[in-house]
């Protein structure tokens, strides 16, 4: 019997180092020598100072404010955001987007619950986007645009989306229509191998590309 329990912690020993040290040590030293960026955190920067990831979306909010400019509170005590007018918007989130976690509501086409959830985000998507765009119809919404993704971080949106959205981007920023589209042309990411999913937008990229071709006054 000492002789099996020696045996055992001896694998137990030499499978932890390996497997638990080595393994991902060689992993993590070849991942950062064939691909620094992506190994990092595919992190984005602007002016020398990280703004977020490539691979992981953000809210683009504001405050909503009352008659005397305070910011507004809900019944938790905390800030009431609205999405920023001036910048292209990403899909639902259930975690806002936090950086510390994914989650997805995992509701299924029958629950009532999702369904309601959905007529939430198209009437909001439409209230949003109609008064820049008067011939936009919930027919017209995409799918991306009132339902969450897997993960509930996508950074992608699809390009019927943001060609919607480019008419609001178009008049609050005061630039032509075609300027706008032709970011989105720019930032538009095809296929994986060309022949999977579909093409998406990056919203992280394309707001960064926007504040360099337009800044805010």
């Amino acid at each position: 019997m000492r002789k099996d329990l020696l045996t055992g912690l001896l694998a137990m020993v030499l499978a932890t180092v390996a497997l638990g040290l080595a393994y991902p040590l060689a992993i993590t030293g070849i991942s950062q020598v064939a691909f620094p960026g992506k190994s990092d955190g595919s992190l984005v920067s602007v002016d020398g100072q990280v703004v977020g990831s490539s691979l992981i979306g953000q809210s683009f909010s504001r405050p909503v404010l009352d008659k005397n400019g305070d910011p507004v509170l809900d019944e938790e005590g905390e800030e009431v955001l609205a999405p920023d007018k001036a910048y292209f918007q990403p899909r639902p989130s259930a975690t806002g987007y936090s950086g510390n976690v994914t989650f997805f509501a995992n509701q299924g086409p029958n629950s009532v619950e999702a369904r309601e959830t959905v007529r939430e985000s198209l009437a909001a998507y439409v209230a949003l986007e109609k008064p820049y765009d008067q011939s936009l119809t919930k027919d017209r919404v995409p799918v991306d645009a009132v339902t969450q993704s897997a993960s509930g971080v996508d950074p992608h949106i699809s390009e019927a989306n943001a060609r919607i959205q480019a008419h609001r981007i178009a008049a609050v920023r005061d630039l032509p229509l075609s300027q706008v589209e032709e970011l989105i042309s720019g930032h538009t990411d095809g296929r994986a191998l060309g022949l999977f999913g579909e093409p998406g937008v990056n919203v992280l990229e394309l707001n960064i590309a926007l504040d360099k071709e337009a800044p805010i006054r």
